[in-house]
Protein backbone atom coordinates (compact mmCIF):
# COMPACT_ATOMS: atom_id res chain seq x y z
CA UNK A 1 0.00 0.00 0.00
CA UNK A 2 1.18 3.51 -0.74
CA UNK A 3 1.59 6.37 1.70
CA UNK A 4 -1.85 7.74 2.65
CA UNK A 5 -2.62 11.25 1.38
CA UNK A 6 -3.05 13.69 4.24
CA UNK A 7 -5.76 16.30 4.21
CA UNK A 8 -4.74 19.93 4.62
CA UNK A 9 -5.71 19.93 8.30
CA UNK A 10 -3.97 16.62 8.94
CA UNK A 11 -0.81 17.96 7.33
CA UNK A 12 -0.92 21.08 9.50
CA UNK A 13 -1.51 19.03 12.62
CA UNK A 14 1.45 16.82 11.71
CA UNK A 15 3.68 19.88 11.17
CA UNK A 16 2.58 21.33 14.51
CA UNK A 17 3.94 18.21 16.21
CA UNK A 18 7.10 17.83 14.11
CA UNK A 19 8.20 21.21 12.71
CA UNK A 20 6.75 24.26 14.43
CA UNK A 21 8.43 26.82 12.17
CA UNK A 22 7.21 25.14 9.01
CA UNK A 23 3.78 24.83 10.62
CA UNK A 24 3.58 28.59 11.13
CA UNK A 25 4.95 29.32 7.67
CA UNK A 26 2.42 27.00 6.04
CA UNK A 27 -0.44 28.37 8.13
CA UNK A 28 0.55 31.93 7.24
CA UNK A 29 0.84 31.28 3.50
CA UNK A 30 -2.47 29.44 3.30
CA UNK A 31 -4.65 31.76 5.37
CA UNK A 32 -3.10 35.21 5.78
CA UNK A 33 -4.87 36.83 2.81
CA UNK A 34 -8.22 35.26 3.72
CA UNK A 35 -7.93 36.40 7.33
CA UNK A 36 -7.04 39.96 6.29
CA UNK A 37 -10.15 40.08 4.11
CA UNK A 38 -12.18 38.83 7.06
CA UNK A 39 -10.76 41.41 9.45
CA UNK A 40 -11.06 44.37 7.08
CA UNK A 41 -14.81 43.80 6.78
CA UNK A 42 -15.03 44.71 10.44
CA UNK A 43 -12.32 47.36 10.73
CA UNK A 44 -12.79 49.05 7.32
CA UNK A 45 -9.06 49.74 7.70
CA UNK A 46 -6.47 47.60 5.92
CA UNK A 47 -3.61 48.44 8.26
CA UNK A 48 -5.68 47.73 11.38
CA UNK A 49 -6.90 44.47 9.84
CA UNK A 50 -3.34 43.33 9.11
CA UNK A 51 -2.32 44.17 12.68
CA UNK A 52 -5.19 42.09 14.07
CA UNK A 53 -4.26 39.11 11.90
CA UNK A 54 -0.63 39.36 12.94
CA UNK A 55 -1.71 39.41 16.58
CA UNK A 56 -3.64 36.18 16.03
CA UNK A 57 -0.61 34.50 14.46
CA UNK A 58 1.58 35.75 17.32
CA UNK A 59 -0.81 34.24 19.87
CA UNK A 60 -0.81 30.93 18.01
CA UNK A 61 3.00 30.89 18.05
CA UNK A 62 3.15 31.75 21.72
CA UNK A 63 0.63 29.00 22.56
CA UNK A 64 1.79 26.47 19.98
CA UNK A 65 2.79 23.88 22.59
CA UNK A 66 -0.73 23.71 24.02
CA UNK A 67 -2.67 24.58 20.85
CA UNK A 68 -5.73 22.41 20.29
CA UNK A 69 -7.87 22.78 17.18
CA UNK A 70 -11.09 20.79 17.32
CA UNK A 71 -12.54 22.25 14.12
CA UNK A 72 -10.76 22.89 10.83
CA UNK A 73 -7.78 25.26 11.00
CA UNK A 74 -9.62 27.57 8.61
CA UNK A 75 -12.66 27.77 10.90
CA UNK A 76 -10.44 28.15 13.97
CA UNK A 77 -8.49 31.04 12.43
CA UNK A 78 -11.57 32.87 11.17
CA UNK A 79 -13.16 32.61 14.61
CA UNK A 80 -9.96 33.92 16.23
CA UNK A 81 -9.72 36.85 13.84
CA UNK A 82 -13.43 37.60 14.17
CA UNK A 83 -13.14 37.72 17.97
CA UNK A 84 -10.05 39.90 17.69
CA UNK A 85 -11.86 42.25 15.32
CA UNK A 86 -14.94 42.47 17.56
CA UNK A 87 -12.70 43.34 20.51
CA UNK A 88 -11.03 45.99 18.38
CA UNK A 89 -14.39 47.52 17.45
CA UNK A 90 -15.49 47.54 21.08
CA UNK A 91 -12.36 49.48 22.01
CA UNK A 92 -12.95 51.92 19.17
CA UNK A 93 -16.51 52.53 20.38
CA UNK A 94 -15.23 53.41 23.81
CA UNK A 95 -12.72 55.83 22.29
CA UNK A 96 -15.14 57.47 19.89
CA UNK A 97 -18.62 58.03 21.33
CA UNK A 98 -19.90 60.49 18.77
CA UNK A 99 -21.50 60.49 15.31
CA UNK A 100 -23.98 57.66 15.66
CA UNK A 101 -26.02 58.79 12.67
CA UNK A 102 -26.79 56.56 9.74
CA UNK A 103 -24.57 57.32 6.73
CA UNK A 104 -27.50 56.38 4.50
CA UNK A 105 -29.87 58.90 6.04
CA UNK A 106 -27.22 61.58 6.54
CA UNK A 107 -25.97 61.55 2.97
CA UNK A 108 -29.19 60.90 1.04
CA UNK A 109 -30.35 64.50 1.14
CA UNK A 110 -26.84 65.86 0.54
CA UNK A 111 -25.99 63.75 -2.51
CA UNK A 112 -27.08 64.60 -6.01
CA UNK A 113 -28.93 62.06 -8.11
CA UNK A 114 -25.86 61.33 -10.22
CA UNK A 115 -23.72 60.75 -7.13
CA UNK A 116 -26.35 58.40 -5.74
CA UNK A 117 -26.32 56.36 -8.93
CA UNK A 118 -22.52 56.25 -9.29
CA UNK A 119 -20.96 52.84 -8.85
CA UNK A 120 -18.96 53.63 -5.74
CA UNK A 121 -21.95 55.34 -4.16
CA UNK A 122 -24.16 52.36 -4.88
CA UNK A 123 -21.56 50.07 -3.36
CA UNK A 124 -21.58 52.17 -0.20
CA UNK A 125 -25.37 51.85 -0.01
CA UNK A 126 -25.12 48.08 -0.32
CA UNK A 127 -22.42 48.03 2.35
CA UNK A 128 -24.67 50.12 4.57
CA UNK A 129 -27.46 47.60 4.05
CA UNK A 130 -25.04 44.93 5.27
CA UNK A 131 -24.00 47.06 8.23
CA UNK A 132 -27.63 47.49 9.24
CA UNK A 133 -28.09 43.74 9.67
CA UNK A 134 -28.07 42.44 13.26
CA UNK A 135 -24.44 41.56 14.17
CA UNK A 136 -24.90 37.79 14.11
CA UNK A 137 -26.85 37.89 10.82
CA UNK A 138 -24.19 40.03 9.20
CA UNK A 139 -21.33 37.86 10.43
CA UNK A 140 -22.96 34.65 9.21
CA UNK A 141 -23.86 36.20 5.85
CA UNK A 142 -20.30 37.45 5.28
CA UNK A 143 -18.74 34.16 6.35
CA UNK A 144 -21.01 32.32 3.91
CA UNK A 145 -20.87 34.68 0.94
CA UNK A 146 -17.39 36.21 1.23
CA UNK A 147 -15.34 33.56 3.02
CA UNK A 148 -17.24 30.75 1.27
CA UNK A 149 -17.64 28.70 4.45
CA UNK A 150 -20.29 26.00 4.61
CA UNK A 151 -23.09 26.21 7.16
CA UNK A 152 -21.37 23.41 9.07
CA UNK A 153 -18.06 25.32 9.17
CA UNK A 154 -19.82 28.51 10.27
CA UNK A 155 -21.68 26.60 12.97
CA UNK A 156 -18.41 25.13 14.25
CA UNK A 157 -16.64 28.49 14.11
CA UNK A 158 -19.36 30.36 15.99
CA UNK A 159 -20.35 27.43 18.18
CA UNK A 160 -23.93 27.45 16.92
CA UNK A 161 -26.18 24.74 15.57
CA UNK A 162 -26.33 24.38 11.76
CA UNK A 163 -30.08 25.08 11.96
CA UNK A 164 -29.41 28.41 13.70
CA UNK A 165 -26.94 29.33 10.96
CA UNK A 166 -29.49 28.43 8.30
CA UNK A 167 -32.21 30.51 10.01
CA UNK A 168 -29.89 33.51 10.39
CA UNK A 169 -28.90 33.31 6.71
CA UNK A 170 -32.56 33.28 5.73
CA UNK A 171 -33.18 36.30 7.93
CA UNK A 172 -30.17 38.15 6.47
CA UNK A 173 -31.24 37.47 2.88
CA UNK A 174 -34.81 38.59 3.60
CA UNK A 175 -33.66 41.84 5.24
CA UNK A 176 -31.20 42.59 2.44
CA UNK A 177 -33.84 42.04 -0.22
CA UNK A 178 -36.20 44.44 1.55
CA UNK A 179 -33.50 47.07 2.07
CA UNK A 180 -32.12 46.87 -1.46
CA UNK A 181 -35.64 46.99 -2.92
CA UNK A 182 -36.13 50.24 -1.00
CA UNK A 183 -32.82 51.49 -2.42
CA UNK A 184 -33.92 50.62 -5.96
CA UNK A 185 -37.26 52.41 -5.51
CA UNK A 186 -35.48 55.48 -4.08
CA UNK A 187 -33.07 55.63 -7.00
CA UNK A 188 -35.90 55.23 -9.51
CA UNK A 189 -37.82 58.05 -7.80
CA UNK A 190 -34.80 60.36 -7.92
CA UNK A 191 -34.25 59.60 -11.60
CA UNK A 192 -37.88 60.47 -12.28
CA UNK A 193 -37.50 63.76 -10.39
CA UNK A 194 -34.37 64.60 -12.35
CA UNK A 195 -35.97 63.86 -15.71
CA UNK A 196 -39.05 65.88 -14.72
CA UNK A 197 -36.84 68.80 -13.74
CA UNK A 198 -35.04 68.68 -17.10
CA UNK A 199 -38.38 68.65 -18.94
CA UNK A 200 -39.69 71.66 -16.98
CA UNK A 201 -36.47 73.56 -17.67
CA UNK A 202 -36.71 72.93 -21.42
CA UNK A 203 -40.36 74.06 -21.45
Amino acid sequence: MGTPILTQDQELHHLLKTDEKLFMETLFKQYYALLCRTAVRFTKDTEAAEDLVQEVFCKIWQNREVLEVNTSYKAYLIRSVTNQALNYLEKQKRLVLAEDTSPFEASLSANTTMELLAGTEMESRIQQALNDLPPQCRLIFEMSRFEELTYKEIAETLQLSPKTVENQMGKALRMLRERLLFLFITCSFLITLTETGKTLTLV
